[in-house]
């Protein structure tokens, strides 16, 4: 065998196998031209790994110092993009260990010892998941504070509030965004949930049954910054709930997005006409040039269902999987990997379309008033005057009848018209189906008026930092 035990004509298992690996079976099982992303992670998870080894006199000092120089030079080599990524060698860990073992010789052989290419990537995809979460934490942050922003500047602004997309209440259109800030707040709480049984350590576990080498799998848990070391050697190499897990939180969060995604569809319409999207985030049509289409929100609401897939792709690839590592769990990557591109892509995208976003106080305020939305309020006033709820729901719905057919508003009813509804009512009832009274009125812990919303904003601001 050649210096390089890795070359064209071996693998690192060749030596049992009479006949070479078919170029059609390597393309389909080589996984390299997807996992290299992971080189930072699997260079990291090396090196802690080595200095294990030879903290516990597994491997010299010697071979220590050489593998941590051939990685300096692996590093710098991927980062310059001068690294030979080669298809033969089938992972992201065996490109790097073959260059490892042309640098630094038996060195290179000897930092596998006490491992497998199972508990490695295991303990690779947790490394870079972790980072990718972090990052993730940070974008969900940067919306919830431009949400926040756009509640601020429009906590007075009334925004007809909807149930079964027919027009209920009024509420502050700030109230409204606030919505959306608490939803990607549980984002954030799941996604730092979910960071915690991420920030295991499989490594030590080797294949599937531990190692007979004397491991201190805690030393290389501390050297990684992991919380815990994973318990049993079979559930750690095969093991994914944590990817499951993640893409979960993923797909919740981008049900979230969706749902933004589709009031900022109905709302740029011109049905709706209640704010503008910046021209940056939108295009127009090929053949119709009064049209400037919603593209951005379109494409993530089309781009959740694509998150929610890999969701279900991934429960399948586990729910037949007997223990322990299977050649399955190659398809793990692929689907977490695009997860994390398309929900990180997506919330970059939205905090600063989110800054775009131009506010049409005019056209909501006669959309809520079109609606009736204060009836509930004129309900409201009656039961303050001794009326049963049901009486005063009873009494409303007439109220309403009448200024339907009258073509106005609740509040442009004459007092004596009203009256005729019910005697109990008088001249102050005007102040209390105005849009602005109802939202006034609403003034408890989560409710819409502007001091409530206001104190929202301020205890959003103190948590974002």
């Amino acid at each position: 065998m050649s210096h390089n035990q890795f070359d064209k004509k071996s693998q690192a298992w060749s030596a049992l196998f009479s006949e070479p690996m078919s170029d059609l079976v390597k393309r389909y099982t080589s996984s390299v031209f997807f996992d290299k992303r992971l080189w930072q992670a699997d260079i990291a998870g090396s090196l802690a790994h080595a200095d294990m080894l030879a903290a516990q006199k597994v491997i010299s000092a010697e071979d220590l110092a050489s593998i941590q120089k051939g990685m300096a030079q692996i590093t710098a080599e991927i980062e310059a993009g001068q690294f030979e990524w080669k298809l033969d060698l089938e992972d992201v860990h065996l490109n790097i260990e073959a260059r490892l073992t042309q640098l630094v010789g038996d060195a290179g052989k000897r930092l596998h010892t006490g491992r497998s290419r199972n508990d490695q990537v295991a303990t690779d995809v947790r490394l870079w998941l972790r980072g990718e979460i972090d990052l993730i934490a940070g974008l969900l942050t940067d919306l919830q504070k431009a949400l926040v922003d756009i509640a601020e500047q429009n906590v007075d602004v009334i925004l007809p509030g909807f149930t079964h997309l027919q027009v209920a209440q009024p509420v502050s259109f700030g109230h409204h965004m606030l919505a959306y800030v608490e939803m990607f707040a549980r984002d954030a709480e799941r996604m730092a949930d979910v960071r915690r049984r991420v920030n295991r350590l499989p490594l030590g576990a080797a294949a599937l049954a531990g190692t007979s080498y004397p491991l201190d799998r805690e030393r290389v848990a501390r050297t990684l910054g992991m919380d815990e070391v994973c318990q049993n050697s079979l559930d750690a190499v095969s093991d994914r709930d944590f990817a499951i897990e993640f893409t979960a939180a993923a797909s919740l969060a981008m049900v979230h997005i969706s749902r933004f995604s589709e009031e900022l569809i109905l709302w740029m319409s011109q049905n709706f006409g209640f704010i503008k999207i910046a021209d940056r985030f939108t295009t127009g049509s090929s053949i119709m040039p009064q049209k400037k289409n919603p593209d951005v929100p379109e494409l993530a609401r089309g781009k959740t269902g694509r998150v929610v897939g890999h969701l279900m792709g991934l429960i399948t690839l586990m729910k037949g999987q007997p223990l322990a590592y299977n050649k399955d769990n190659q398809e793990d990557k692929e689907p977490l990997f695009d997860t994390v591109d398309t929900l990180k892509d997506t919330l970059r995208i939205f905090a600063e379309m989110v800054g775009g976003i131009t506010v049409v106080p005019a056209a909501m305020e006669q959309a809520a008033a079109r609606g009736y939305a204060t009836a509930t309020d004129l309900a409201d006033y009656l039961v303050k005057k001794g009326l049963p709820f049901r009486d005063a729901h009873e009494t409303v719905a007439h109220a309403v009848k009448a200024a339907q057919s009258h073509a106005c508003d609740l509040s442009e009813l004459p007092l004596s018209v009203l009256q005729g509804f019910h005697a109990s009512i008088e001249k102050d009832v005007f102040d209390v189906m105005s849009l602005r009274g109802s939202l006034d009125a609403r003034n408890t812990l989560g409710g819409t008026a502007p001091a409530q919303v206001k104190a929202q904003i301020a205890r959003h601001r103190a948590r974002l930092g």
